[in-house]
């Protein structure tokens, strides 16, 4: 087991809830509002102080306490939605979180939790802790994701994993675990959250595909009309 220094793992988690923190307030801003380049410079330099606090006054500390560090998976996803908000192209370009990488996220992080927390125990989660398998997982990891951006396939997405097992590959960021640089508690609740709202979306297209047609208004003849007779009337003259 090889860990991460202290010291590059307080740097590393400081500067990782900064970007996280401002992804997530630039991911909020209201759809009425402009976000300038201006403005999201605000949001990451406020975000970025509110991390460098020192002790207990950092948001990155009592983050920690509960989520520990971001992955390096999510924290290459917030830096591509800064950049995609950056060039004012966050909505042409598709979702940060496919639905597909979103699903074999969440299976894998329910698995990976429940061994975890001693539920399966299979070891699995701790097997990201190993001297061999773990690095030649992240090797095969970072060519797979070098060729998708060389054939420009989900180049954001795979330049996001690409950066996570780098950083893990050179200096076992952010806990030495493997699976702790490509998933963490707020990437899994992102890939569920996604995987609802598209569930519901597809469940409210079927409904308007299944739903009765409305029946056609009747149109009285125009001759009738003209006569000032009403051909729907049970009066009849």
């Amino acid at each position: 087991m090889v860990l991460p220094e202290l010291s590059w793992q307080f740097l590393y988690g400081r500067l990782a809830w900064a970007v996280v923190l401002a992804a997530l307030v630039a991911s909020a801003w209201p759809s009425a509002w402009r976000l300038s380049r201006r403005a999201l410079g605000a949001i990451v330099g406020a975000s970025s102080v509110l991390m460098a606090l020192p002790g207990a006054a950092s948001g990155a500390w009592h983050l920690a306490l509960a989520f520990q560090y971001p992955s390096g998976l999510l924290l290459g996803l917030s830096v591509a939605g800064l950049l995609r908000r950056w060039r004012g192209t966050h909505r042409a370009d598709g979702a940060l979180l496919p639905v597909p990488a979103a699903a074999v996220l969440a299976v894998t992080g329910a698995v990976l939790y429940l061994d975890a927390f001693g539920l399966l125990t299979r070891g699995w989660y701790y097997a990201g802790f190993g001297p061999n398998g773990a690095p030649l997982v992240a090797v095969l990891a970072a060519i797979a994701c070098a060729a998708a951006i060389v054939q420009d396939r989900q180049r954001e997405q795979a330049a996001a994993l690409l950066g996570a097992v780098t950083l893990f590959s050179l200096a076992r960021l952010p806990s030495g675990n493997l699976w702790d640089a490509v998933l963490d508690p707020l990437l899994w609740a992102w890939a569920i959250a996604t995987l609802l709202v598209a569930a519901v979306r597809r469940l409210l297209r079927a409904m308007r595909t299944h739903a009765p047609a409305e029946a056609p208004a009747r149109t009285p003849e125009p001759a009738l009309q003209a006569a000032g007779i009403d051909p729907y009337s049970p009066i009849k003259e």
